[in-house]
């Protein structure tokens, strides 16, 4: 199983050792290409605000919608 870690704010290295202490192989995503291979993504929590504005400069917004939209 690989799970992402959306890494753009929020305490998103705590969520990678919890999973990694679980065996779960836990890549950080910061770019819409770090989403291929992945069986979920976790998006730590935060200002959702300030989430959805880096999601969206950075591209990711739109892909993991459509992503989800397939699920």
């Amino acid at each position: 199983m690989k799970v992402g870690v959306l890494a753009l704010q929020g305490d998103f290295l705590e969520h990678r050792r919890v999973l990694d202490k679980l065996g779960v192989a836990a890549p950080e995503v910061r770019l819409p290409r770090d989403l291929n291979g992945l069986d979920g993504l976790i998006i730590p929590g935060g200002e959702s605000t300030t989430i959805g504005k880096l999601a969206q400069s950075y591209g990711l917004a739109e892909e993991i919608r459509d992503r989800r939209a397939l699920a």
